[in-house]
């Protein structure tokens, strides 16, 4: 995410996490459906109004990190060194992601998640934007052409990546494990052609 500069940008930025990082005590502390939006506002000390500025919907609370989350995915893309190859720069990012959301504390959010229908929906309507984001980063890259049913696929591979890594007993063994399908399905749709003149074809 971008650090906010300017004074006003901060003191938004300020609000925002004093909202979301109140939301979750509540939530945690009273069950997530036993807490109102404007519950979260008069803990919070700010009007219903400016709660909505910043977050859409009392489940968005819960992702703050959602905005976080997309950029990353796609800097990860747009960001690597010349010639690093797209899925190791994915993996490494996954890797760090899943370590985040598997750190100490984070397994009370988890079950709150999974307790919750409204919660379960609203990321799995997350989880795709977050592939359609990722998916047009790949197909947007100017030394990849992909077509756009590959760049989809390997974005819901990945996406999928984090969600299954992060329930397992290892979780940084299950990255590697679900990368070496994601880098063999991406080296079959995208082969890289063979040096001119060995005479050995793609690959």
């Amino acid at each position: 995410m971008t650090v906010p500069t300017g004074r006003r940008e901060r003191k938004k930025a300020a609000t925002r996490q004093k909202i979301a990082d109140t939301a979750l005590r509540l939530f945690l502390a009273r069950g997530y459906d036993a807490v109102g939006i404007r519950d979260v506002a008069a803990e919070a000390d700010v009007a219903v109004t400016t709660l909505f500025s910043h977050f859409a919907s009392k489940e968005a609370l819960v992702f703050e990190q959602d905005e976080n989350f997309e950029q990353r995915l796609t800097q990860a893309v747009t960001g690597r060194e010349p010639h690093e190859p797209l899925v190791p720069a994915l993996r490494r990012e996954i890797h760090a992601m899943v370590r985040h959301c598997t750190a100490a504390g984070a397994a009370p959010i988890r079950r709150m998640i999974e307790e919750s229908r409204a919660l379960r929906e609203y990321e799995d309507s997350m989880r795709l934007r977050h592939a359609e984001a990722l998916a047009t980063a790949i197909a947007d890259d100017p030394g990849l052409s992909p077509t756009t049913t590959t760049c989809r696929a390997i974005a819901r591979f990945v996406i999928d990546a984090y969600a299954l890594a992060r329930e397992a007993a290892d979780p940084d063994a299950a990255v590697d494990e679900i990368f070496q399908m994601i880098e063999a399905a991406w080296e079959v749709a995208c082969p890289f052609p063979a040096p001119a003149g060995d005479g050995s074809g793609p690959r």
